[in-house]
């Protein structure tokens, strides 16, 4: 489809940021994209005047009649997960879905979700603290709450607030494909993809800032040569640290093992290759550090589809 409309929903004591991540995905003019790129309209789900947090006030482009022309519609955040959606827009969410409108929440918006009743029987997440209330309230939901986005296809839902952004990219591969999610995150000055779940950000000390400094040189040195060699004993002594000290460091600062870091970063590097380059299956696995036997297990174990079946899906022609 065409210019596919995304709407915004807004409300009072809208959520400043979930919505700002909005605008940035969707709502940007980006005449690079070419002339089929996405609309973009902000709908008050009430009448009246919309205070955003942080104080700023909100002018919809429109009411809900908006969400009957939408393709795309979002929920960004809600005022609170003890403050029921209006029946007037559960009622336009139910009509937009059967209609064929693809539903998108980020953060709390899952709640505006579950009310109508659509996620009953599907996949959704939420943030962390949010996710044992979503999961009393609405049972009939297979809540996820270690992943930072559930595509199930006609619905999206997002983990807090950031996950947002990873959602959207997501949704972007999906419509544009790789190499526009790659543009707009590049824009955006994020990684086009993030492996791992919320759980790496739970309660997790902040590393110090020597200790930071010390790791730092190491991750990029990891980046920068993947096919290397990335013993714990070497990548230690280019630290300065035991053996020991440096996992222990190593895991506070990234949430995950060396080993675990390592393969999210060949596989990440793999996906890049198999969409932009000729290259065959094995010399990928080689520029990234693993045989091709090797690569093919963990595609399917992380992507649930094999090197070749991801190239033909998303390779740009």
């Amino acid at each position: 489809m065409p210019n596919p409309l995304v709407v915004a929903l807004a409300y009072d004591g809208l959520c400043t940021f979930e919505y700002g991540v909005t605008v940035e995905l969707f709502g940007l003019p980006r005449p690079e994209m070419g002339p089929d790129w996405y609309r973009f309209a902000t709908a008050a789900v009430e009448p009246g005047d919309l205070r955003g947090l942080g104080g700023v006030r909100i002018v919809g482009d429109g009411g809900l009649e908006l969400l009957s022309e939408a393709s795309v519609i979002v929920a960004p955040g809600w005022r609170g997960i003890d403050h029921p959606a209006p029946t007037p827009l559960n009622e336009a969410l139910r009509k937009a879905h059967a209609r064929g409108a693809r539903l998108m929440s980020i953060c709390s918006g899952v709640f505006v979700l579950a009310a109508t009743g659509l996620l009953d029987g599907r996949r959704a997440t939420t943030h962390w603290r949010y996710a044992d209330a979503l999961r009393q309230r609405y049972p009939a939901i297979a809540v996820q709450p270690d992943v930072l986005y559930v595509d199930e296809g006609d619905l999206l839902t997002s983990a807090g607030s950031a996950a947002g952004i990873d959602l959207g990219l997501h949704l972007i591969r999906r419509d544009f494909g790789p190499e526009a999610a790659n543009t707009v995150a590049r824009r955006l000055v994020v990684p086009p993809h993030r492996d791992g779940g919320q759980a790496q950000f739970v309660a997790r000390p902040v590393p110090l800032a020597h200790e930071a400094s010390r790791l730092s040189p190491i991750l990029d040195r990891m980046r920068a040569d993947l096919a290397g060699d990335h013993t714990i004993k070497v990548l230690a002594g280019a630290a300065g640290m035991s053996e020991r000290t440096f996992l222990r460091r190593f895991e506070a600062a990234t949430g995950e093992t060396p080993a675990r870091w390592l393969l999210a970063e060949r596989l990440n590097r793999a996906r890049d290759l198999l969409e932009t380059s000729p290259a065959g299956i094995e010399q990928v696995a080689q520029a990234v550090g693993l045989g091709a036997p090797a690569l093919r297990h963990h595609f399917r174990r992380q992507f649930s589809t094999t090197p070749g079946a991801y190239r033909a899906r998303f390779a740009k022609a």
